[in-house]
């Protein structure tokens, strides 16, 4: 791992242990509506069993997830690692790049958080996303990505 490699913004695990608890919540009521209506199981070990993998992808994950999502914007490139178990490097060549987004969903936009979405030419992977960014970063990155596009292609 290179030295200038920039990590997410700290309150991203926040928003990632907010996500994971909605949707193991959610998991949890489908678990006990499956308990209630089909008996393959005795009662309660579906739902028992989501509880327990839900609380603990929700407590330990997230922590992981932000540990090892790193990125770079070179010059010429923008660089991505992440992965817990399945470490993936990505390489975005700058000049293959189409267009730019900045997004935030409602729990981003609570901690003013955003991602940086960027579509490149090409069909496979054509869409990648950097999560956790303050909001003002992304926008930076997607302006100093922008001029580089506009400069490019002059």
């Amino acid at each position: 791992m290179a030295l200038s490699m920039q990590p997410l913004d700290p309150a991203v695990r926040t928003v990632w242990t907010i996500k994971s608890c909605l949707f193991w919540i959610i998991l949890l009521f489908v678990a006990i509506f499956v308990d209630i209506l089909w008996a393959s199981l005795p009662f309660g070990v579906l739902s028992a069993s989501c509880l327990i993998v839900g609380a603990l992808s929700t407590t330990f994950v997230p922590g992981l997830r932000y540990r090892f999502w790193r990125y770079d914007l070179r010059p010429e490139e923008l660089y991505l690692e992440r992965g817990i178990w399945n470490r993936v490097r990505t390489i975005v060549p700058l000049r293959r790049i189409q267009h730019l987004d900045v997004s935030q969903d409602l729990v981003e936009r609570n901690y003013e958080l955003g991602r940086l979405i960027v579509h490149t030419a090409g069909s496979r992977s054509s869409d990648v996303v950097l999560p956790g960014l303050r909001y003002e970063v992304a926008e930076y990155l997607r302006d100093t990505v922008k001029q580089y596009i506009t400069e490019d292609a002059l």
